[in-house]
C-alpha cells in the first residue's frame, strides 16, 4: 500500500504514486520553458540568414525574456486566486499558441512578436511547478523533490544547444518550435488529469491591475536598458539613462501602489517576511552569478583556451552536472538535518575556493583541471537552490504559496539580468579604456589573449563577489524548523 502524504486541503491525502504522477506532468511543463531558452541559441544564425535579418536577432531572445520575467509574479497571484491547475494549464496553452506563431513566422519581427507571446506562457511554468510541489509535499520532505527541478534544467542545458543546432541544419529552424506542440499537448493532458487531485488553498482575492501594469512596465524598461546597454548604445547614452530613469520612477510608483492599494499585487507581509527577503536575495545573487558564468565561459574557452565554438559548449558540462549533484545532496540532507543551512553554507564556501583558483590561475590552467574546478564550483552552488526555495515556502501560509514563489522567482530573474549585464560590461571593456576590447573584436575572434585573460580575471572576481554575497545573505536568513505537515506549518506561522 502506498504511503500517504498528509496535506491541509479538504481532499483525501495524496499517495506517493499521486505525487509522482503530478510531478512527471509538471516537469514536462517546466521542460518546455527551460528547453526553449536553450534550443533557440544555436539556431539563431540559421534563423537570421533565412529570414534575412541578422542585425535584430537579439530581439528573438530579448522579447521572450521581457515577457516571461514581467508576468512571473502575475502567475503567482492568479494561482492564489483561481487555483494552480487552471493557471498552469493557461500557461501551457499560451505557450503552445506562441510556439505555433513562431513556427509560422515569415519575418524576423513577426518571430519577435510570437516569441513575446510565447514568453507570456513560459513565464509562469517554472514558478508554478515549484508552487505545486509546495502544495503537495510538507516542508520537511520538500527538498528532495526540488531535485527534480534541477534535473529539468540539467537535461535542457545539455539537450537544448545540441537539438537546436542539429534541427536547424538537418531539417528547418521552425521545427524547434513545432516540437513544442506534441510536448505541450502531452504536458496539458498529464497535468489536467493529475492536478484535479491537488489540495486547494485559493482564497477570494482581487487582482491589482494598476499595480500589475506598473510592475510590468518597470520590469520591461529595466530589461530593455540592460539588453541595449553596451551593445546598441553606450551605457552613459541618453536612451539608456532615460530607460533607467523611467524604470526607477515606475518602481517608485509601484512601491507607492503596494502601500496604498486595498489588496496589492504582492502583499506587504510577504515582502516584510525576513526569511523570504533574505532567501530571495541569497538565491538571486547565487543564481545570477551562475547564469553570468554560464553565458560568458564559452567566450573564455574560445579566446583563451583556443577551443572551437562547438567544443566550448561542451566545456560547460562540468558546470551543469555539478549543480544537479549539489542540489540532490542538499535536498536529501534537508529531510535529515535540523540545521539544514549548514550544507549550502559549506557548499558556497567550496564554490568560493574554486572561484579563487580561477582568479589565480586564469589562462594558466589546462582544460582538465579547469573542468574539475568548474565541477567543484557548481557542486557547491547547487546546494543553495533547494534550501532557498523550501525555506521561502516554509515561511508563508499555504494560500500565499503561489504569490511568494512567483515573487521570489521574479526577483531572481531581475537579479540574474543585472549580474549578466555587469559581466557583459566587464567583458566588453567596461573596466577601463585601456583594455582595447570591443564587441567587434570579440565577435571576430581577434581579441588579444593576454587582454582576455585579464578581463576574465575580473569576471571571476565578480563571480567570487556574487557567491560571497549569496553566502552573506544566506547566513542572515532565519533557519525555521521544517514542519512535517503543512497544516502545522500554517498554524505555527499564524501564531495559533
Amino acid at each position: 500500500m502506498d504511503k500517504r502524504v498528509e496535506t491541509d486541503g479538504q481532499k483525501p491525502a495524496l499517495t506517493e504514486a499521486d505525487i509522482r504522477s503530478i510531478i512527471i506532468g509538471i516537469m514536462l511543463a517546466m521542460f518546455l520553458a527551460a528547453l526553449d531558452q536553450t534550443i533557440v541559441a544555436t539556431a539563431m544564425p540559421t534563423i537570421g540568414r533565412e529570414l534575412g535579418d541578422v542585425t535584430h536577432l537579439p530581439w528573438v531572445v530579448t522579447s521572450y525574456l521581457l515577457a516571461s520575467t514581467a508576468v512571473t509574479p502575475l502567475y503567482g497571484k492568479v494561482a492564489d486566486i483561481h487555483g494552480r491547475r487552471v493557471t498552469l494549464l493557461a500557461g501551457i496553452v499560451i505557450f503552445i499558441v506562441g510556439s505555433i506563431a513562431c513556427a509560422l513566422a515569415s519575418s524576423l519581427w513577426l518571430l519577435v512578436v510570437a516569441r513575446f507571446v510565447q514568453g507570456l506562457g513560459g513565464g509562469g511554468l517554472i514558478s508554478m511547478a515549484q508552487t505545486i510541489i509546495g502544495d503537495m509535499v510538507p516542508p520537511k520532505e520538500r527538498g528532495k523533490y526540488q531535485v527534480y527541478i534541477a534535473s529539468v534544467f540539467f537535461s535542457s542545458s545539455l539537450l537544448g544547444p545540441v537539438l537546436g543546432g542539429v534541427i536547424s541544419e538537418a531539417l528547418h529552424w521552425s521545427v524547434i518550435f513545432w516540437i513544442n506542440l506534441p510536448l505541450g499537448l502531452l504536458a496539458y493532458l498529464m497535468t489536467d488529469k493529475a492536478l484535479k487531485r491537488l489540495p486547494r488553498h485559493e482564497r477570494p482575492h482581487k487582482l491589482d491591475v494598476l499595480g500589475a501594469g506598473l510592475m510590468t512596465s518597470a520590469t520591461v524598461t529595466l530589461l530593455l536598458a540592460l539588453s541595449w546597454g553596451g551593445v546598441h548604445y553606450p551605457w552613459a547614452s541618453v536612451p539608456i539613462l532615460g530607460l533607467i530613469g523611467l524604470s526607477a520612477l515606475l518602481w517608485i510608483a509601484f512601491a507607492i501602489r503596494l502601500k496604498t492599494a486595498e489588496e496589492p499585487l504582492i502583499p506587504l507581509a510577504i515582502l516584510a517576511n525576513p526569511v523570504v527577503r533574505m532567501g530571495t536575495i541569497a538565491a538571486g545573487f547565487g543564481m545570477g552569478t551562475f547564469i553570468g558564468l554560464t553565458i560568458y565561459l564559452p567566450l573564455y574557452f574560445e579566446t583563451v583556451a583556443g577551443l572551437s565554438a562547438a567544443n566550448s559548449g561542451m566545456g560547460l558540462i562540468p558546470l551543469t552536472c555539478g549543480t544537479v549533484i549539489g542540489a540532490t545532496a542538499s535536498g536529501r540532507a534537508m529531510t535529515l538535518l535540523k540545521h539544514y543551512k549548514r550544507v549550502p553554507m559549506a557548499g558556497l564556501c567550496i564554490a568560493l575556493i574554486g572561484t579563487a583558483l580561477l582568479i589565480a590561475f586564469a589562462g594558466r590552467m589546462s582544460l582538465i583541471p579547469f573542468g574539475v574546478v568548474l565541477a567543484v564550483i557548481s557542486l557547491g552552488f547547487g546546494t543553495l537552490l533547494p534550501v532557498a526555495t523550501v525555506s521561502i515556502q516554509n515561511a508563508v501560509q499555504p494560500h500565499q504559496l503561489g504569490t511568494t514563489t512567483a515573487t521570489a522567482n521574479f526577483f531572481r530573474q531581475i537579479g540574474g539580468a543585472l549580474i549578466v549585464a555587469v559581466f557583459g560590461a566587464i567583458v566588453l571593456g567596461g573596466i577601463g579604456a585601456g583594455s582595447g576590447v570591443t564587441a567587434e573584436t570579440l565577435r571576430t575572434g581577434t581579441a588579444d589573449r593576454a587582454t582576455m585573460i585579464m578581463l576574465f580575471q575580473y569576471v571571476f572576481a565578480a563571480t567570487f563577489a556574487g557567491f560571497a554575497l549569496a553566502l552573506f545573505f544566506l547566513a542572515r536568513m532565519q533557519e525555521l524548523p521544517l514542519r512535517g505537515r503543512a497544516i502545522e506549518a500554517a498554524k505555527e506561522i499564524a501564531g495559533e
